[in-house]
């Protein structure tokens, strides 16, 4: 029996004939690093296994754990990052600290588990309303529950070990805070990793830029006292990457959408951009595109306005990538509302919430992100283990250091 039966005449390829096609697709769909989630909010923990990840990768567990960390931190959090506190329990595919090829599971495990009381009214920009309606549900915990950002910690666990893994690769990852609530940071084109990293993770916001953090720490105190929340522009940056990671040649293979579509499906994120992203449209052509010129022997650009990606594939440039993150949707003064089990109006549900959540998030992104070039990476030089994948990235960088020896 075939695992898929339509494309059963296409196995001739496993017999040594021409046709790949059914070869290709199981190859993208099975061998490709993936990971899933599960968990609740106030179950027992948030899990994730990572599958495809390749054997021979140190794990620094402590790293893992910086990044939860910073995940639960930020200036106008909620009390629930009070009573947790986010650590990595690997529960398989790793031993004496090395990745060993088979999948990886992730626990972080809940202090405030409980069995949540029953809620019949949705929170208006919350999945509460449209859950309900999906499953036939008037109970809406059954939808917030598995919904909340709580889960989000499976995805920057899965997101950490991306990073260990690119790291041998000199691939390097930054997020910081742009804008909250109208307030927009000063951050410059160019910048030391180290140093913005420190200066990012010295600020309360996870923003470089002291004086404009004082004017958001300002507006989300403002948000506070109005019982309101506050939303924000976060940016993620990767340098070193190589060219070639997506595809030109299928929709769903290019990088850019990959991105994009990793990084809104964070929760409440409501926009995301590339390099200059909307900012394209208000220009002429000769204002938005990078030259490409040829200094000391060696092809590059006179600019990064496309932010890495061109095509769909990375194209060695520093990949830059911004999203917007709505105001968190539980207000302490409740928008109307209804009530489901009695149908008729009533004030949202008012829960435990954060003020602005636009700090964690952009560590979130940065996880997303990490998550997808990772898969770029391992579709492109791929292999089932790290020393293998080092051999096949050092053969196509030697290739590309001399375009003279390209095909016509």
């Amino acid at each position: 029996m075939y695992l898929f039966p339509f494309l059963s005449s296409s196995f001739s390829v496993i017999k040594g004939e021409k046709n790949d096609f059914a070869f290709q697709l199981i190859t993208l769909y099975y061998l490709v690093l993936r990971f899933f989630t599960a968990g609740e909010s106030h179950g027992r923990g948030i899990f994730v296994i990572v599958d495809g990840f390749p054997a021979g990768v140190k794990v620094d567990l402590g790293y893992i754990n910086h990044l939860l960390k910073l995940r639960q931190g930020g200036y106008g959090r909620g009390g629930r990052q009070k009573i947790e506190q986010d650590q990595a329990d690997i529960l398989s595919g790793v031993r004496s600290g090395v990745t060993m090829g088979s999948p990886i599971l992730i626990a972080v495990w809940n202090k405030d588990v409980r069995d949540m009381k029953a809620s019949y009214v949705p929170r208006p920009g919350h999945s509460d309303l449209a859950g309900a309606f999906k499953y036939g549900i008037k109970d809406t915990r059954f939808i917030s529950e598995r919904a909340s950002a709580r889960e989000t910690a499976g995805r920057v666990a899965a997101g950490a070990l991306c990073e260990l893994l690119l790291k041998n690769f000199g691939i390097e990852f930054i997020s910081f805070v742009v804008e909250i609530g109208g307030v927009r940071a000063n951050i410059p084109e160019r910048f030391d990793y180290d140093e913005m990293r420190r200066k990012v993770e010295q600020s309360e916001l996870y923003t470089p830029d002291e004086e404009a953090e004082k004017k958001m720490k300002e507006m989300i105190d403002f948000a506070r006292r109005k019982k309101d929340t506050l939303g924000g522009i976060f940016e993620v940056r990767v340098r070193g990457v190589p060219p070639g990671l997506g595809s030109h040649s299928q929709w769903d293979r290019k990088l850019d959408g990959k991105i994009a579509q990793a990084v809104m499906s964070i929760q409440a994120i409501k926009g995301v951009e590339i390099g200059l992203g909307f900012e394209s449209a208000r220009r002429f052509g000769s204002q938005v595109h990078d030259e490409i010129i040829i200094e000391n022997g060696k092809i590059k650009r006179t600019s990064n306005r496309a932010g890495g990606i061109e095509g769909g594939m990375s194209n060695g440039c520093e990949i830059i990538v911004r999203a917007a993150m709505k105001p968190i949707s539980t207000l302490y003064s409740p928008l109307r509302s209804v009530n489901l089990r009695e149908m008729r109006e009533e004030p949202a549900l008012v829960d435990r919430s954060d003020i602005c959540a636009v700090p964690a998030a952009s560590v979130v992104g940065r996880s997303a992100v990490a998550i997808e070039i990772a898969k770029a990476f391992l579709e492109k030089f791929g292999g089932d283990s790290l020393n293998e994948i080092k051999s096949n990235y050092e053969s196509f960088l030697r290739q590309i250091e001399e375009p003279s020896s390209w095909l016509e």
